[in-house]
């Protein structure tokens, strides 16, 4: 597509927010975000702008920087759209983005179902979109892309032409930005529920009732690695959510598969998977640590246990606490291997670096008197794809662990 050029006339006219002596090295080196601390607010104070106004960048010397939106009531001040002085950031460059995103995610896959637009990465920040066949996700996260909200559904119609958007906007990353929660439709009909196919099984969703934006696409890559390891193994799969990780291994083999998650519904979707995949189940509702507790308690063993919880770590004032949190659902997963059992442990929370990750699950091996050997190691699948200046975009791991008895 042709990149849309403004007159100089036009972006002339929208504010400037510049950025400190020196705070232009990370800009430069790629990364879209500008912190509040980094802004000159002598020179542009961040209270003269509205949230999610459009603004031109620039360093204390004067250079372009970019277009970007701000907010001056988060700690993100700024998030960076166009660093090309003549592309202004509209509708144009956002139908430009959408087809670049359509075109790696058609290379990835032969069906409709994957992470469309995964923020930064795809050079939309505050943007992330599902796809469910002809059915999308959409979730907000910035005052910025609220703002461009309408822009953002004229170019889905445009390059994707779907049949229906679900706008899923109650993040906690909302809260931050300044703005409320919602959920609703934007056009069309959603489904109750939506069908998903991923490494060969059909699942279905519930997208306005469901976790997050309906399903996690990130873990598509592990599960299909995950395949080889579960022939006539019993599994255990805690925090299962729609029993995807579970399902599979019993498609492929398992002699029995247990899944467990707090919610009621969420079991009920895994047992409608399962039946759909001709497959059978078990599951527990609790809570992921008293169900541990309770099956060490009456010594049931597994020769494989899928650890996938939700993020422990959502911010940085949470790391202590987290921390602890992976490390006893680590050492009480590994209590319920065989003696040679297969421990998979998956942590989304940006702020739990993998090589962290990776020790908790030492540690609850020297704890156990367990030997622990790292087959292998996942990350997100690559319709997340990391943007190498952004190490934000960089959150999901995911170890495959041979725990063996000393």
């Amino acid at each position: 597509m042709r990149a849309h050029y403004m007159p100089a006339t036009h972006t002339a006219s929208l504010p400037t927010l510049k950025v400190r002596h020196g705070e232009d090295r990370r800009l430069a080196a790629g990364h879209l975000w500008i912190f509040s601390n980094e802004v000159d607010v002598t020179a542009t104070p961040l209270t003269a702008f509205e949230p999610g106004e459009l603004v031109r960048v620039m360093n204390d010397r004067g250079r372009f920087m970019g277009y970007a939106y701000v907010n001056p009531r988060s700690l993100i001040a700024a998030r960076i759209l166009s660093r090309d002085e003549r592309v202004f950031p509209d509708r144009d460059l956002i139908v430009k983005r959408l087809k670049s995103a359509l075109a790696l995610r058609n290379r990835l896959s032969e069906e409709p179902y994957y992470r469309l637009v995964f923020g930064e990465s795809d050079l939309l920040p505050g943007l992330v979109i599902d796809r469910y066949g002809d059915v999308l996700v959409v979730e907000i996260g910035t005052a910025g892309m609220e703002r461009m909200k309408d822009d953002v559904l004229a170019a889905l119609r445009k390059v994707i032409e779907p049949s229906a958007v679900l706008l899923k906007n109650d993040s906690g990353s909302r809260e931050l930005e300044g703005l409320p929660n919602y959920v609703e439709t934007a056009f069309g009909t959603v489904p109750d529920l939506v069908p998903i196919r991923e490494n060969g099984l059909t699942f279905e969703a519930s997208l306005a009732g469901g976790q997050k934006t309906g399903w996690y696409y990130d873990q598509a890559h592990n599960r299909e690695a995950f395949i080889r390891y579960v022939g006539g193994a019993r599994v255990l799969d805690v925090c299962c959510y729609l029993g995807a990780w579970g399902i599979a291994a019993a498609k492929h083999g398992a002699a029995e598969v247990t899944c467990v998650d707090s919610s009621a519904s969420a079991l009920e979707g895994a047992q409608r998977n399962a039946t759909a995949n001709d497959v059978k189940i078990s599951t527990i509702k609790g809570d992921a640590f008293d169900v541990l507790g309770d099956l060490h308690a009456r010594h049931v063993e597994f020769d494989i246990v899928v650890l996938d919880p939700p993020a422990f770590i959502k911010r940085r004032k949470d790391i202590p606490k987290g921390e602890a949190a992976y490390r006893k659902l680590n050492q009480m997963g590994m209590q319920l291997l065989a003696r040679d059992g297969l421990l998979v442990s998956s942590s989304c929370s940006y702020h739990m670096p993998a090589d962290d990750l990776l020790g908790a699950i030492a540690r609850a091996g020297r704890n156990l008197n367990r030997h622990v050997a790292m087959l292998e190691a996942g990350g997100q699948a690559p319709d997340h794809p990391v943007h190498p200046a952004i190490p934000e975009t960089r959150y999901l791991k995911t170890f495959f662990c041979r725990v063996v008895r000393e």
